[in-house]
């Protein structure tokens, strides 16, 4: 099995070493980086091209989601996971439409996190269950829309997309629709393209914003 490759930015220097040992320690892993602010993010991920981005958001200079901005003009399938102390709604909704592939807490314990990071690299979108609720809470607020024809979701993609959206992973979402992974597979594939999206993050992030889930 090959190594995943994680680059981390975090402002705080204690927590930036916490992490590279926590990812070191780790077998299948290994910290390629870690970086204060996202100044220079281009130059470094240019020069290590890792498999996952740890991305804090709120640093000094130039912060997490500005940083994931970036990487997404450049990089667009870099898979990048947003870690915050706060539970801040507008942050979180701020993130996911920057691009981000999942979202968790800095108080995520630690093993969480790991899964978390291997969810991500797996093409999942994970979320700690509290940002969760919190997008779920986002979703509520809005105004609803009834779903357009246009899109001609089926029930099973409709509620395989609001899974999506909960942050559940493709593994997760098979066990809880009882389907194989595969089918799982077919359904995202058929929800890409009528929505016209190429990832699950523009999904959440059309679902979200077209208030159809």
């Amino acid at each position: 099995m090959s190594t995943m490759s994680i680059v981390v930015f975090d402002d705080n220097k204690p927590r930036r070493e916490l992490l590279q040992l926590l990812i070191n320690s780790t077998e299948g892993m290994e910290c390629k980086g870690a970086f204060e602010d996202c100044r220079d993010v281009l130059k470094h991920l240019v020069d290590i091209m890792p498999d996952v981005v740890l991305m804090d958001i709120d640093m000094p200079h130039v912060n997490g989601i500005e940083g994931l901005k970036i990487i997404r003009k450049q990089f667009p399938q870099m898979r990048v996971l947003m870690q915050t102390v706060f539970e801040d709604e507008e942050k979180i909704f701020d993130a996911i439409c920057a691009g981000a592939d999942g979202y968790v807490l800095k108080k995520t314990a630690p093993d969480k996190l790991l899964d978390a990071i291997r969810d991500v690299h797996a093409g999942g979108a994970p979320m700690t269950p509290i940002v969760a609720k919190q997008v779920l809470q986002l979703l509520n607020n809005k105004h609803h829309k009834t779903l357009k024809n246009s899109f001609d979701l089926t029930s099973r993609e409709q509620e395989i997309l609001k899974l999506l959206v909960q942050g559940l992973s493709y593994k997760m979402i098979a066990a809880q629709c009882n389907i194989s992974y595969p089918t799982v597979n077919s359904h995202i594939s058929h929800i890409y393209e009528k929505l016209h999206v190429s990832s699950a993050v523009e999904a959440v992030t059309k679902a979200m914003n077209e208030g159809f889930v």
